[in-house]
C-alpha cells in the first residue's frame, strides 16, 4: 500500500495545477482498458497485456478496484486488488489471492495428524505440513509494475507496430510450511515480463503476446521453483479477443506453466506417502500413496467481457487449469469485476 500513497503523491506533484477533472480522465475508448488479470495487472484474466489499465489518456490518471471468484472441482480462488494508471505510460498494481483446497489435501491433512501415533518411525515427532484437515488455505500477496516502452495499440490501427511493455511481479506466499510439504524451493520471487499488444479496428481483434520469465509454480500459489531447480524460465502467454459490439468482448487465452514440482510425491516429516504406506493401510487409504505425485498443466480459458459503462466491467470465463498439484482436472467457471474510477 505504501506504494500507492508514494504514486498518488508523485501524480500530484506532476500534475502541478491541473484540477481534478483533468487529472482523473476516462478518455481511451470502452473496453479498450482491458480487465484485470489474476495477479492484479491490467489485460486479460491469467495473461498481461502492454495496455495500461484503465481509461486515462496522457494527460491524466485512472485506476480500478478488481475482484476474481474461481470455483475448481477441489479448489476455489479468490483475488482481490487494485491498479492505477498514470498518464498511459506507467502502472502500479496489487493483487490478494486466496486458495482454499478440497477434498485431496482434507485427506492428506488427516494423515499428517495421525502418522505420528500409528508410525513407528514418527512416533512423538511434531508433524507442521501446513496442511489442516479441511481448513487449507494458501494465500498470496502481489505487487506489480508495468511501463509502456512504445507503441500504441489503439489508435495506430493502420499500421502493424504493436504497443509494447515491460513490467514485473514480486510474490509473496504466506504458507512455509505447506511450501515444504511440497517440495518448493522458494516462498518468495519476482518474475519479469514483456507483452506487446494490438488491436486492429477494422477486424474488431485484439492480439496479445507476453513472455513472461518466471519460476512459479502455479503462479506461484505454491511456491517457486522445485527440489532440483529453482532458475527462472521464459513461457509463452497468448490472448486472442473479438469486438462483438462496442461493449462486449469474447476471446480466449493460453498462460505456458512449468515443471518444477512434477512427478515430486507430498512429504511428510521427512517421508514422502510411500513411506506411510502402514499408516495409510491403517487409515483404510492404502492406494493413496501411489496418486500424491504432483503435476502442473498448461491453464486455458475462454471468456465474455462486459462493459455497460467505463466504470464497469464484468467478465465470466471458463477456466481449463487441468493439474493443480495432487488434484486433477481442474475446470470451472469464473466471475471477475472491476470498477474503474
Amino acid at each position: 500500500m505504501r506504494l500507492f500513497k508514494s504514486a498518488a503523491l508523485v501524480a500530484a506533484i506532476f500534475a502541478g495545477n491541473a484540477t481534478q477533472a483533468e487529472m482523473f480522465n476516462t478518455g481511451k475508448v470502452l473496453a479498450t482498458g482491458g480487465v484485470s488479470m489474476i495477479d492484479g495487472a491490467g489485460g486479460g484474466g491469467i495473461t498481461p497485456w502492454a495496455t495500461i489499465t484503465g481509461y486515462a489518456t496522457r494527460d491524466g490518471i485512472n485506476g480500478d478496484l478488481h475482484y476474481t471468484y474461481a470455483p475448481l472441482a477441489n479448489y476455489t480462488l479468490h483475488s482481490v486488488g487494485a491498479a492505477v494508471g498514470f498518464w498511459d505510460r506507467f502502472e502500479l498494481s496489487y493483487a490478494h489471492s486466496t486458495l482454499t483446497t478440497g477434498s485431496t489435501f482434507d485427506t492428506v491433512g488427516l494423515v499428517a495428524d495421525t502418522a505420528g501415533g500409528l508410525t513407528g518411525q514418527l512416533a512423538g515427532t511434531p508433524i507442521n505440513t501446513g496442511i489442516e484437515p479441511f481448513n487449507t488455505t494458501i494465500e498470496m500477496d502481489i505487487i506489480g509494475a508495468k511501463v509502456r516502452v512504445f507503441g500504441e495499440a489503439i489508435y495506430d490501427s493502420d499500421n502493424l507496430i504493436p504497443q509494447v511493455a515491460i513490467g514485473g511481479f514480486y510474490k509473496k506466499n504466506k504458507n512455509d510450511e505447506l511450501l515444504t510439504t511440497l517440495k518448493a524451493a522458494k516462498t518468495k520471487d519476482w518474475e519479469a515480463y514483456i507483452s506487446a499488444t494490438k488491436i486492429f479496428f477494422p477486424i474488431n481483434t485484439l492480439i496479445n503476446i507476453t513472455a513472461r520469465y518466471t519460476a512459479a509454480n502455479q503462479t506461484g500459489l505454491v511456491g517457486f521453483g522445485g527440489p532440483s531447480d529453482e532458475d527462472k524460465e521464459i513461457r509463452p502467454e497468448i490472448s486472442l479477443a473479438y469486438l462483438l459490439r462496442k461493449d462486449t468482448v469474447i476471446g480466449v487465452e493460453w498462460a505456458k506453466h512449468g515443471d518444477n514440482l512434477e512427478g515430486e510425491s507430498v512429504e511428510i516429516a521427512g517421508l514422502n506417502l510411500t513411506e506411510l504406506q502402514p499408516t495409510l493401510e491403517t487409515l483404510g487409504l492404502g492406494n493413496l500413496s501411489g496418486t500424491l505425485t504432483q503435476h502442473e498443466s498448461d491453464w486455458f480459458d475462454a471468456f465474455i467481457a462486459y462493459f455497460p459503462n467505463k466504470n464497469l466491467s464484468m467478465t465470466f470465463a471458463y477456466a481449463m487449469l487441468g493439474d493443480i498439484t495432487i488434484t486433477p482436472d481442474q475446470h470451472g467457471f469464473y466471475l471477475s469485476l472491476q470498477a474503474s474510477f
